[in-house]
């Protein structure tokens, strides 16, 4: 059965309230209401928005929630504030449940909420393992994009031996048409004196509107038919762009070490100072309900001391979120205001307005994590660490243990791909679920 917690509160940060205090029972509101509205949904948790009109605040009501089976089963709450809201958890996957708050001292009920749990995703998984150079210097990949099935972006740098010129020819990107891996030489405008530079970052919005940053700071906007380089970012980025995340090529922002932040926007860079010099090395984003964007970056060094912690930014103004685990924190990710995970020295979630740490996982330096729900998150690391979350359990995948670093991962409905390094050489490995 579910399992009702008697926890109200405001998401980041957390304020939980417990109050006696009720209605004057003899004389009632007039023209009291309570309304419940369904905020956000996983597999196993619902959080459910509690808005009170005309009610005596503070006061006690009772949250009945009726489960697939027919039970029954009532908490006792108590309201502090007009709007809260409710986190319930121990849900099943999957079902249907019923909910329905009353004051018995203000004489009104809500609404009837319904609300149906998401389905888990299967962890089973085909795995094929591609690897590219190793024999002419050395060889990795930093990041992929899946547009579709048909067509993945897998960039960094692939030194393959060339006899006619009696060395090697360096590729910056491999792609994927439905059948094959083809290596790509995406040129710049020789912004930092090469043609053809590795390339660090890829965000992709579709297959003609793909946007790569190169080491020497450019950034490339690919249409679909011809590449177009931009140089004007050099001036400002000590190197490439770690991460990039947007809505579209005329508005994103990329990341990078000493702190760097900048948004690109209908043509013109900005820089937004975060107050840290530390390594910014994830950028990620939501749009909320009311079309307003909200970045989180993830701020740590590797191998070194220095800021760790979580940057938030809303209408161009720099936040941070408190992040008291004393781990390094080197991706984030989320796709609602309801959690946010985060990998790194260790992987955390935030469901309840504090982290959670996720055992279930070996403790191996994670580089990324990434989902398309909160059913279907996917994370990768050192030492072939490569892991899946599908809404209920993680599982992680023993028979991908390499001698070397996934770097990046990326997920797409039945398809994952994770990059990185192996003795020297650049490998993709690409999951189909089963």
């Amino acid at each position: 059965m579910g399992k009702l917690k008697n926890k109200i509160f405001y998401i980041l940060p957390l304020t939980i309230f417990f109050s006696a205090v009720s209605c004057d029972t003899n004389e009632p509101p007039t023209n009291s209401n309570i309304l419940l509205k369904l905020e956000d949904v996983s597999c196993t948790e619902a959080w459910i928005e509690i808005t009170t009109t005309n009610l005596t605040l503070p006061t006690t009501v009772t949250l009945k929630q009726t489960n697939p089976t027919g039970d029954t089963k009532s908490q006792i709450l108590n309201l502090n504030t007009k709007d809260s809201l409710l986190y319930i958890d121990s849900l099943l996957p999957n079902k249907s449940y019923q909910y329905q708050v009353t004051s018995i001292q203000c004489q009104v009920s809500s609404n009837e909420l319904s609300v149906t749990t998401m389905d888990t995703t299967r962890h089973n998984f085909t795995f094929e393992t591609f690897t590219f150079g190793g024999t002419a210097g050395s060889s990795t990949l930093h990041d992929v994009a899946i547009i579709s099935p048909e067509n993945i972006w897998c960039v960094g740098e692939i030194n393959i031996a060339d006899t006619s010129i009696n060395g090697y020819t360096t590729y910056n990107a491999v792609h994927w048409d439905g059948s094959q891996w083809e290596l790509k030489r995406i040129k710049t405008n020789a912004c930092g004196g090469v043609d053809y530079p590795p390339i660090q970052a890829i965000f992709a919005f579709s297959f003609n509107d793909v946007l790569f940053a190169h080491i020497d700071g450019s950034i490339t906007h690919y249409n679909g038919m011809e590449f177009t380089n931009d140089c004007s970012l050099i001036t400002q980025l000590n190197g490439s762009a770690n991460k990039m995340w947007g809505r579209s090529k005329n508005d994103f922002y990329v990341v990078s070490g000493n702190g760097f932040i900048a948004r690109y926007l209908n043509g013109t860079w900005s820089r937004i100072e975060s107050g840290t010099t530390t390594d910014i090395n994830d950028v990620w984003g939501i749009t909320d309900k009311d079309g307003l964007e909200k970045i989180y970056c993830a701020v740590s060094f590797v191998f070194q001391s220095g800021d760790q912690k979580i940057l938030t930014i809303k209408s161009n103004k720099v936040d941070s979120l408190s992040w008291n685990t004393g781990r390094r924190i080197h991706s984030i990710w989320t796709s609602s205001n309801s959690y946010l995970y985060t990998a790194g020295g260790g992987i955390f979630e935030n469901k309840r307005g504090y982290w959670n740490e996720i055992t279930q996982v070996p403790l191996y330096y994670s580089r990324n994590i990434r989902g398309e729900g909160i059913n279907n998150v996917f994370v990768c690391g050192d030492f072939g660490l490569f892991a899946h979350f599908n809404g209920s359990t993680w599982k992680t995948y023993n028979e991908l243990y390499i001698q070397g670093i996934y770097v990046s991962v990326a997920v797409k409905s039945n398809i994952v791909i994770t990059v990185g390094l192996e003795g020297g050489k650049a490998i993709i490995v690409k999951g189909l679920r089963n």
